[in-house]
């Protein structure tokens, strides 16, 4: 999107201040806030999910055991979907993206540079391979982790304020955040103290409300067998496309959009088919969060009301025969 006429933007008394520093040292240990963001949202989301597993009828921490494998894949999915669509900082004439001791390395994550969206597609992966292996229903831990995987998008944000990265158009709103004009994403031409949209604070806000929406949602039956993971990606998508359209860091435009606007466009239709599909394929109440067959032994699962925490708003129950 190209910028509005420089003239037409003036610095105002009031500002979001950018960060003074964006790491800080523990001896020879360099610390990135933008880790510990990372970090932070992360166990923010194990520990909701665990908590909304667990009033379903699973075992206490199982989350962990899927999270082990969900996590990992979910940062290389992060990576290698930035790389795919940031080619021209990894390849090229001079640069050596193989090596892992040379700046702008494929493989140096510490440097910054993952994607959202690659990390649900990784994270899926891994979600699917630790279910199969807990027994716990794979559709059933994408409803409770919902809220959780926004939260922690939200917390993840702020990590892009520490790095003073990922921001707007100028705009003289007065929560324009500021951003120095040494910054390599400082756009040229523009006046020193130019104020850009906060970005990152909008996407914390929408993600803040869509984890308030989705648990609010999740009390209901109908939101089972996905359909409340469904609701976040059509959420968490539709918000993404407006924010990423504002942005100005350098990106793959493709047919005129960038690269991440098309996978938020994506998202949303995965969200609407997830929605649809499951909605027809099963009617009524998830019997348990164990697949048939996997209930641990030490609990009798399908004794529990597992639907005692919801609001019915569905069909009347099938036979289970035919879920």
């Amino acid at each position: 999107m190209p910028l509005a006429p420089f003239s037409s933007f003036s610095v105002v008394p009031a500002s979001i201040p950018s960060p003074p520093e964006s790491s800080f040292q523990i001896g020879p240990l360099t610390i990135h806030y933008y880790a510990l963001c990372i970090i932070a949202g992360i166990i923010a989301a194990v520990l909701l999910t665990n908590h909304r597993l667990t009033k379903r009828g699973a075992e206490k921490w199982v989350v962990i055991d899927i999270a082990i494998v969900a996590v990992p894949l979910g940062i290389i999915g992060a990576r290698i979907f930035h790389v795919l669509t940031h080619p021209n900082f990894y390849f090229g004439p001079g640069r050596n993206p193989w090596n892992p001791f040379e700046y702008g390395s494929v493989w140096a994550i510490w440097e910054g540079g993952i994607a959202i969206f690659g990390a649900l597609l990784g994270g899926a992966v891994g979600a699917w391979i630790g279910c199969r292996w807990t027994g716990i229903r794979f559709w059933t831990f994408a409803d409770a982790l919902a809220p959780g995987i926004l939260l922690a998008q939200a917390m993840g944000r702020f990590g892009n304020w520490f790095n003073h990265e990922l921001f707007g158009l100028p705009t003289d709103v007065p929560w324009g955040l500021e951003i120095e004009s040494t910054n390599s994403a400082f756009p040229a031409g523009l006046a020193e103290g130019t104020l850009f949209h906060p970005t990152f604070l909008y996407e914390v806000l929408w993600n803040g409300l869509g984890v308030l929406v989705l648990l609010w949602l999740g009390r209901t039956v109908f939101f089972q067998w996905g359909r409340l993971f469904a609701v976040y990606l059509i959420w968490y998508s539709a918000g993404r496309i407006v924010w990423e359209s504002i942005r100005i860091d350098p990106s793959e435009v493709l047919f005129g959009l960038r690269s991440n606007v098309w996978a938020a466009i994506l998202g949303v239709l995965v969200g609407i088919v997830i929605l649809i599909v499951q909605t027809r394929r099963h009617p009524g109440v998830e019997p348990s969060p164990y697949v048939r067959g996997r209930e641990p032994e030490i609990a009798d699962v399908d004794s529990q009301d597992n639907s005692s925490d919801f609001v019915d708003v569905s069909e009347p129950p099938v036979p289970a025969e035919a879920n």
